[in-house]
């Protein structure tokens, strides 16, 4: 799996504090993405304070997990921004909190005008398909979403990166 890092257009950003991708707020999932073909790709460790039951990741995060990584897919993919107005998941196995990483990834099923469809997945550190999503989004032109949201293109740094350079 050969991935290409995007470079988060917010970083320094005043009142930038997002929860799932902001690498300075204190409580948050710190989540970095990556492109790889179609796909924008995450690669995350849940810690203990984001468990419900025993060794299992709480659904709600999972959720959160999935809506951010397909939020870049509009993001990165579309270059503009959007708002999620309707998700749909499917919990098929419960997620450990005891595996050295989950893989989330994003990909766009279906575009009609501004409304888009992504479809996300959580898979296992072992390739077992855990949560999927379809995520519908209502987009805003790129000039809007500049203006009016403070969106901000993204790019991909140019080198590959592979999976086991992320997860170290």
């Amino acid at each position: 799996m050969k991935l290409r890092k995007i470079i988060n257009p917010w970083l320094g950003m005043q009142e930038y504090n997002c929860y799932g991708c902001c690498p300075d707020n204190p409580i948050g999932a710190h989540m970095r993405f990556y492109e790889e073909g179609d796909d924008i790709v995450s690669v995350w460790q849940p810690g203990k304070n984001f468990q419900s039951w025993k060794d299992t990741l709480h659904g709600g995060v999972q959720a959160t997990l999935l809506d951010e990584v397909c939020g870049w897919v509009v993001f990165h993919k579309l270059q503009t921004a959007g708002v999620t107005a309707k998700m749909d998941i499917r919990y098929r196995k419960p997620v450990s909190l005891s595996q050295p990483y989950i893989l989330l990834r994003g990909r766009v099923k279906e575009t009609k005008r501004n409304v888009v469809i992504v479809v996300g997945e959580i898979w296992s550190a072992d390739g077992v398909l855990l949560a999927e999503c379809e995520c519908t989004y209502f987009t805003f032109p790129q000039k809007d979403a500049q203006e009016k949201m403070g969106y901000v293109p993204s790019q991909a740094a140019e080198e590959e990166v592979s999976l086991e350079d992320i997860i170290g």
